[in-house]
């Protein structure tokens, strides 16, 4: 009762200089205070009661200095990249933010869009993630994009393409190691079996999920199913060994991406393998 009474004042005195002006930000909106005061603290209990989130491998993280975390995307809604956030800062050593790079559609999003860089959220383009990388942050991206994150519920935990592999390029710019990221539990939250194609034409969106309790539930069926979630994080990928032309050799680069995807593929089939239950 003591600890949720300090956080509470601190979060209304940190709301309070929002209203005054009396804050600062970074170059890219991240509002450090913010987030740690107020947007984590909303985040919570779903990360530690509602999914229960486990994070293994946290020893890959470097507590300093920049470094590329790389996950599988699911989630029909990119939960798991915000779930991610709060493992990261509040289950590995350091305590650590991790920087999101995200769509330009979450960014351009009324109030969403605000809060997400107040989170630290930022464009997923190569400039964006190398001016990070060297400024020692560390990065998050799910390079799937909306074809991993919006697929049917038969094709769960199969990755899709990696794009052309443009964070591997940025890493290595930057000289930071990668660091696969395998993700389960985020397919079973909104289970994808279908979409409203003409309505997401209409709304400009890439897709309006069917699933068994949405829009057949109404609003109920946007609550997210409690499934248990494993996030595991694996060897980090030494792109600073790499001879320095590498970044600007496509077949290198593409070469690299492929490498770091099947490690994170391999890890999610043995997560799969040893998983005893969806729920628990």
């Amino acid at each position: 009762a003591a600890d949720l009474g300090r956080r509470a004042r601190r979060a209304t005195d940190v709301l309070a200089r929002r209203v005054t002006g009396d804050y600062e930000v970074d170059e890219l909106g991240f509002d450090r205070e913010l987030t740690e005061a107020v947007l984590l603290d909303l985040l919570r209990p779903l990360h530690r009661r509602w999914f229960r989130v486990e994070l293994r491998g946290a020893e890959h993280l470097p507590r300093r200095g920049g470094a590329l975390l790389v996950a599988n995307h699911s989630g029909t809604v990119g939960i798991d990249a915000l779930m991610t956030m709060v493992a990261v800062h509040d289950d590995a050593p350091g305590g650590r933010h991790l920087r999101v790079l995200a769509a330009d559609l979450v960014l351009a999003a009324p109030v969403l869009g605000d809060l997400a860089r107040r989170a630290g959220i930022t464009l997923a383009s190569p400039d964006d993630a190398e001016r990070l990388l060297r400024a020692g942050e560390l990065v998050g991206v799910w390079p799937e994009g909306y074809k991993g994150v919006g697929k049917h519920f038969r094709d769960r935990y199969r990755l899709q393409r990696f794009g052309r592999g443009g964070f591997v390029a940025s890493a290595l710019r930057a000289g930071v190691p990668i660091v696969p990221c395998a993700i389960v539990g985020a397919e079973e939250v909104y289970p994808k079996i279908g979409d409203l194609a003409p309505l997401a034409r209409l709304l400009g969106l890439p897709y309006v999920p069917v699933t068994p309790f949405f829009p057949l539930l109404g609003p109920l069926g946007l609550v997210p199913l409690p499934s248990r979630w494993v996030v595991e994080l694996g060897e980090p990928v030494r792109t600073d060994l790499a001879p320095p032309a590498t970044a600007d050799d496509p077949a290198a680069v593409l070469d690299l991406a492929d490498q770091v995807r099947e490690t994170i593929q391999a890890s999610l089939h043995e997560l799969l393998l040893h998983r005893r239950s969806v729920w628990r």
